[in-house]
């Protein structure tokens, strides 16, 4: 597992927006980012690992998902959201 206890914390710590929120979609999409940036850098070196990919693919789905669902609900998080990510380019 790519992603330590005290990752995770500090990430629902810094996306959270309010007092005991874990599951916001902010909070979400920033964990699967830091999954995400952690496989693409195991490519790297395991160019040959397909079973991992399929994994990422998967995460990458998801949060294009999640993704989906903030730009329709309040386009205004989505964009600061993307912005403090930097996703997009």
């Amino acid at each position: 597992m790519a992603l330590s206890k005290d990752r995770k914390t500090e990430l629902i710590g810094s996306y959270k927006t309010h007092d005991g929120d874990t599951g916001s979609p902010e909070v979400q999409v920033a964990i699967l980012s830091e999954r995400i940036n952690y496989l693409t850098e195991h490519f790297k070196a395991h160019a040959k690992d397909h079973h991992s990919r399929r994994g990422l693919l998967m995460l990458v789905g998801r949060r294009r998902r999640l993704l989906d669902y903030l730009k329709t609900k309040d386009s205004q998080r989505y964009a600061d959201l993307i912005k403090r990510l930097n996703i997009r380019k």
